[in-house]
């Protein structure tokens, strides 16, 4: 079936998995499925909600059972799965944690890539690219999937999309320290997934997606160069195009949308869910512009996005736009602004799509920072191991009480 521009949605939240007492990542994704279903599968349905697992054994997905005729309501439909999955866990001394990545984790040693069910995939993708690694196996995201029908809709959608993608990070960005150490980066995470695949680099190009507007031009320009690229270690043919492509908003034309995935998950499903919200209300008012603004957008390059994007997943809300026309792209007329700034205007003229408790969290975001900024003034510049585990704990209170970190 399919669905036009906003009819419905997709959302996808990732959790790690650590013990109760270290705040250790613990492999042992399997074990819920075996508890809820008797099998070692990597897909359960709850009802509104669905688990599955991707890649690697400490990590649990959490997302829409199909498509959601709306975002309301959605976080308190997560939140009831994150305390089902707490209860699985607590028998195993073991508990959910938010965060973008584990601030102290070595993948390198750590991780186990998921044995069971479509391990075949994950194998191959991990002899090619070896994912025990900071941004394969270490990173936790929130994705969102909006739908589409047919090339004009989509070419909406995706012009929209590539000119927000770069400043999405001010609101989302969570991971400010890795290797026990900060990183200097507000999305570290971000840093390294633009990087990871550098081994065949058209399969994440610059993040920013390529300015293409048609599923003709998209299977031309990205889709045939990666299946080109890719043939030589996939002799096989198992991977599949809509699944290497690792831009920061990827076509999926097998199921009429296009997925964003450069969102950190947040400290609570209420965070997630209100800055996707916001998103999508700003995605409404840039696909509704009239057809001779729309062109305009659709003319930005994705060496131009990505050079603001750079500096956003390094310095967050606090980056500086000096790009007048991305600027009154975006509504506002200055020369230069803060992210930070942009974001507040953004706010004020498109929160209309936002619950009054969903814009007083974004205001105290913009207000107190992202969960970077705040992870950052609770732990310091300098942070012992002692204290980046105390900060973790906190981080778990949040997710089992649904509230913002520092509140």
């Amino acid at each position: 079936m399919s669905y036009h521009l906003f009819d419905v949605y997709g959302v996808e939240l990732e959790y790690m998995i650590v013990d109760q007492n270290t705040r250790k990542i613990r492999s042992i994704a399997d074990l819920i499925f075996k508890e809820k279903t008797g099998s070692f599968i990597a897909d359960y349905e709850n009802g509104e909600v669905a688990w599955s697992n991707e890649l690697v054994s400490h990590v649990l997905e959490i997302k829409t059972n199909g498509p959601a005729p709306s975002l309301n309501g959605l976080d308190e439909h997560f939140h009831k799965n994150v305390l089902e999955i707490n209860n699985i866990l607590e028998k195993h001394k073991a508990v959910l944690m938010p965060g973008g990545a584990h601030p102290t984790a070595d993948p390198l040693t750590e991780t186990q890539i998921w044995p069971h069910e479509h391990n075949e995939v994950y194998n191959l993708y991990n002899r090619v690219f070896n994912c025990k690694g900071h941004g394969w196996s270490n990173l936790q995201s929130t994705h969102i999937n909006l739908p589409f029908t047919g090339n004009e809709e989509f070419a909406k959608l995706h012009a929209a999309i590539r000119i927000l993608l770069p400043i999405i990070p001010a609101l989302s960005a969570s991971t400010p320290i890795l290797d026990g150490k900060v990183s200097g980066y507000v999305d570290t995470r971000l840093e390294y997934y633009r990087k990871n695949q550098a081994k065949i680099p058209v399969i994440a190009g610059l993040v920013v997606p390529e300015a293409v507007y048609t599923k003709e031009d998209y299977y031309k320009r990205i889709f045939e160069p990666i299946n080109l690229a890719i043939k030589p270690y996939d002799t096989e043919g198992i991977l599949d195009h809509h699944f290497l492509n690792s831009r920061g908003a990827i076509a999926r034309f097998d199921r009429g949308a296009i997925e964003i995935r450069i969102i950190d998950i947040q400290e609570s499903p209420s965070m997630d869910i209100a800055i996707l919200k916001l998103i999508v209300s700003v995605l409404k008012h840039l696909c509704s512009l009239p057809a001779k603004e729309l062109e305009v957008i659709k003319q930005f390059s994705e060496q131009k996005l990505s050079q603001v994007f750079l500096k956003v997943i390094k310095d967050g809300e606090n980056a500086v736009v000096e790009d007048v026309e991305l600027l009154q792209a975006l509504g506002i007329q200055k020369k230069s602004c803060s992210v930070k700034e942009v974001w507040i205007h953004l706010l004020d003229k498109h929160h209309r799509g936002l619950e009054c408790n969903q814009i007083d969290m974004i205001e105290a975001l913009l207000t107190r920072g992202t969960l970077a900024t705040r992870m950052l003034q609770y732990c310091g510049p300098n942070p012992s191991l002692e204290r980046i585990d105390e900060m973790n704990v906190q981080l778990i209170e949040s997710l089992k009480r649904n509230q913002m970190f520092g509140a």
